[in-house]
């Protein structure tokens, strides 16, 4: 859907590189969304067909321990499986959160994951959050065309550089989409006509104010799926602040013989390349091929907001917190993409920063990067800092 928004911006751009496009130009939700949608549902489809070629049994079924070595699963018709293993491994990610305590919260609002498997537009849209998720899905929303506001409690992107992320919001208010900054959403009502009124207040001033939309998206993070695991009664511990798996560097619970990977861990970024390269190491630990453990260092990472923000290694906060200000070296330009050049885009946001110790080598502790394909880009400037 991000690339979808993107053909939206080359569209515009292609009249200067001398295509005669008709105006005006039209966005077709339910279109995109049915080839999205078919391409997810042939990606579970090929897993479905690996796993029985490997010849690893499937059951699509909802499982809690019942002991140390033993899961119940329940299937949708009702039907009981008992399964036991010698290693048992929990993996089941996260979910997006609901903020329970908001009235119509739950009844009216949707999540990242539905945002994805809607039949038709969402139409006019409040996002709620800051997160990469509410960024990413407000621009490209904006990106095809739709009236999108982000309602944001306090700072956009916690936890990366705070430089960047502010390029990164600079641009998606230059391009459309709109902010309101230190907000709560406190009520959402559905009115008569199906819209739905949304009331919230200013942190600041106090003061209340509504607002009339089409969908609300809270994008207000995520919480691990281990609630209905029955994990207290095996002895798994978890962190009771954000319900993860407390793991080792092994990946190996408080029960010898429970693992967890990926986003259901304590500690862990929630990424899945990140997971999945957990889930290979693990198997080879645990069937002898190898003794390797995954690093969690200098994993890079992509937003993929309308602007991809890509970065590896420390944010230049980070860096300034471990190395103290007067340790640290800041590279910094802004450049103009060739691809903005003919169509004289506005490249007023594209920016690129290194993050150093300030001694000779000068070892590169961070870097980031703003601008079109920061994914790709990112990729090799990650192999080099590893």
């Amino acid at each position: 859907m991000h690339q979808a928004a993107l053909l939206g911006g080359m569209i515009q751009d292609a009249h200067h590189y001398g295509w005669e496009v008709a105006q005006p130009i039209r966005h077709d939700w339910r279109k995109m969304a049915e080839a999205v949608q078919n391409h997810v549902k042939s990606l579970n489809w090929g897993h479905r067909v690996q796993l029985q070629d490997r010849k690893v049994k499937y059951f699509n079924i909802k499982a809690s321990f019942i002991n140390k070595h033993t899961v119940c699963g329940i299937a949708k018709s009702g039907k009981e499986t008992l399964l036991s293993a010698d290693h048992i491994v929990i993996a089941t990610g996260g979910r997006p959160r609901y903020p329970t305590h908001i009235e119509g919260a739950l009844e009216y609002g949707i999540t990242s994951d539905d945002i994805f498997w809607l039949k038709e537009s969402p139409g006019k849209t409040l996002v709620v959050g800051a997160s990469y998720v509410a960024l990413e899905c407000a621009g490209f929303l904006t990106g095809i065309g739709l009236d999108t506001t982000v309602m944001m409690r306090s700072i956009p992107l916690r936890g990366f550089d705070q430089q960047m992320s502010s390029l990164v919001m600079e641009h998606m208010e230059s391009h459309g989409t709109q902010f309101l900054r230190g907000c709560i959403p406190t009520c959402i009502k559905k009115l008569p006509d199906g819209q739905l009124q949304v009331t919230w207040e200013d942190r600041t001033s106090g003061k209340k104010d509504t607002g009339i939309f089409d969908t609300v998206l809270w994008a207000i993070g995520r919480i691990p799926e281990t609630r209905n695991l029955n994990l207290k009664e095996v002895g798994v511990n978890i962190n009771p602040e954000n319900q993860k798996i407390i793991v080792d560097a092994q990946d190996i619970t408080s029960v010898p013989h429970i693992y967890a990977i990926g986003d259901v861990a304590e500690g862990r970024p929630e990424l899945t390349p990140t997971a999945i390269m957990a889930g290979k190491l693990l198997a080879q630990r645990l069937f002898g091929q190898s003794s390797d453990l995954m690093d969690y260092n200098n994993v890079p990472t992509t937003v993929f907001t309308p602007l991809e923000y890509g970065c590896v290694g420390l944010s230049e906060e980070e860096a300034v917190a471990h190395h103290g200000q007067e340790h640290i070296e800041v590279y910094h330009a802004y450049y103009k993409p060739l691809e903005f050049t003919v169509a004289e885009r506005d490249a007023s946001q594209c920016y690129i920063k290194m993050v150093c110790l300030r001694e000779p080598p000068q070892l590169v502790l961070g870097l980031h990067f703003l601008g079109p394909n920061a994914g790709e880009v990112t990729q090799g400037f990650a192999l080099g800092i590893k």
